[in-house]
């Protein structure tokens, strides 16, 4: 029985590389099983295609491929919003991000959202194969050149995590506030508070987050998912 992949990507040569590399390279053949310490190799089979990210959750429901390959950048759903249906309804899929995007916030947010692995589509094919093994033997999968990016995001948000927990509750709400466009006299009139106090309660957040106006403070709210846009 053949490894079901499908192939997610707005571009359609993008599409057909991996397809041929996939079907006709004799030598992407993936280690799926060990069984009394013997390797089982199957061969993996395109079994869909799709251009949008619409397209792409219909037809998993139809298909239910074992590993999706799965672009970022497509009409109607982006790949992120993709990942967050396909683990919201629980398909047992083995889910590998190819991308152009390289930023450690893409790479962050995907693997919070439960993704199995994360490469960029310039790698070589010797590369696409170990994640496909990796994935279909229960691992995660990393392209190794983004592991220090990745690295520095969650030191990042480990320290944003420790400026959020110094805040109090009436900071907080302050903070979302300003995140929100309210003026200190607006904050004042909606915590029924005087502005005075409002104007030292920023004063200790600013403090507290490390930052200097309340433009940076907005983009730290919005960033720790104090705020949606």
């Amino acid at each position: 029985m053949s490894i079901k992949v499908m192939l997610a990507d707005d571009h359609v040569l993008c599409r057909e590389g991996i397809k041929q590399l996939l079907e006709f390279d004799g030598s992407i053949e993936v280690i799926s099983e060990v069984n009394d310490g013997e390797e089982c190799l199957k061969q993996l089979e395109v079994v869909a295609e799709v251009s949008d990210g619409q397209e792409c959750l219909d037809k998993i429901a139809t298909v239910l491929p074992d590993v999706l390959l799965l672009d970022i950048n497509m009409p109607k759903k982006n790949g992120i919003e993709v990942l967050k249906e396909i683990r919201k309804k629980k398909y047992p899929i083995k889910v590998l991000i190819l991308t152009v995007h390289n930023e450690a916030d893409y790479l962050l947010k995907a693997f919070d959202l439960g993704a199995d692995g994360y490469m960029a589509k310039d790698s070589e094919s010797s590369e696409l194969k170990n994640a496909i093994n990796n994935l279909l033997n229960g691992e995660s999968y990393i392209q190794p050149k983004l592991v220090p990016l990745l690295n520095s995001k969650l030191i990042a948000r480990d320290v944003d995590k420790a400026r959020i927990d110094s805040l109090t509750k009436r900071e907080k709400e302050i903070l979302i506030s300003i995140a929100n466009g309210m003026s200190n006299r607006e904050i004042s009139s909606k915590l029924k508070i005087s502005e005075r106090t409002v104007k030292n309660h920023i004063f200790n957040l600013f403090k507290k987050i490390e930052t200097n106006d309340r433009t940076q403070a907005a983009v730290f709210a919005i960033k720790n998912d104090l705020v949606k846009l």
